[in-house]
């Protein structure tokens, strides 16, 4: 006659079994964290390369962040064009398109909720995949003296930084991980890795701090994308503030590595 297993003996079983699983499931996570982190990074590293070589091909000047940001605002950015402000960007059509696989910009892996409104009104930057670009530096010309005139900040947007105008491209950023807090615990795409502070006739204005957009969704970790061409990540930094919608940003995981300054985005 064959002995069947006690009630001890299986529940000893389930035992070992339930703690084998809380052993190994950490692990999993993980491991698939840092999956998401690598193809994160590898997006980043797409877009710098594309950045590079659009600036190669248009006289070593970097892409625009946002072009009609004076005159039409809201239909052309770095990532793509839409036709009304109620759309998402088509990243297939915007400047960057011929330097990407498929034409376009891909969506960070981590798969952050954000908000899918249409409404430009609680939406205003959807399409950019969770990825900003430095627009105050190496997007436009803001950080240029002598910006006094509506023509002058028309050409401020308009044109960008060169190449050869970046003296330390290994510590001056270009793209990251961004995101912005606009109502309470809500996340929407953002398309510019906002410095701590706003630049006025060539100098940091350091009286107030911009709101922050890059979002360290990576365990408290943001992807950086450098102008040399490398990718580090850069752990978030003490810093307590609300934003300009009166959101708590650290609460959502928004802020700044250090130095909490303009020197890891400027153009040294």
């Amino acid at each position: 006659m064959r002995k069947a297993f006690t009630l001890i003996e299986v529940l000893v079983v389930i035992c070992i079994i339930t703690l084998l699983l809380s052993i190994a499931l950490p692990a999993f996570t993980s491991a698939r964290e840092g999956t998401r982190t690598l193809v994160c990074k590898s997006n980043l590293h797409q877009l710098l390369l594309a950045n590079i070589s659009y600036a190669s091909e248009n006289d070593g000047f970097f892409v625009p962040a946002a072009s009609d940001m004076m005159d039409s605002p809201g239909l052309n950015r770095w990532h793509g064009t839409r036709n009304t402000l109620n759309e998402p960007f088509d990243s297939q059509k915007g400047p960057l398109s011929g330097y990407l696989a498929n034409a376009q910009v891909k969506e960070c892996p981590l798969k952050v909720s954000f908000v899918r409104d249409h409404d430009w009104n609680t939406n205003y930057e959807q399409g950019c995949g969770g990825y900003g670009y430095n627009m105050t530096y190496i997007g436009s010309r803001l950080w240029q003296t002598g910006l006094i005139t509506e023509r002058d900040w028309l050409n401020a947007y308009a044109k960008t930084t060169r190449i050869e105008e970046i003296r330390m491209p290994a510590q001056t950023l270009v793209f990251s991980d961004t995101a912005m807090g606009n109502d309470g615990d809500s996340l929407i795409e953002y398309s510019f890795a906002e410095p701590p502070f706003a630049v006025k006739n060539g100098l940091p204005v350091a009286s107030f701090y911009m709101s922050p957009s890059i979002h360290f969704r990576h365990n408290s970790n943001s992807n950086i994308g450098w102008a040399d061409g490398h990718i580090s990540h850069s752990k978030i930094a003490q810093f307590d503030s609300v934003n300009v919608y009166e959101v708590n940003s650290a609460d959502l995981y928004l802020g700044w590595f250090n130095p909490i300054d303009n020197s890891l985005f400027d153009l040294k």
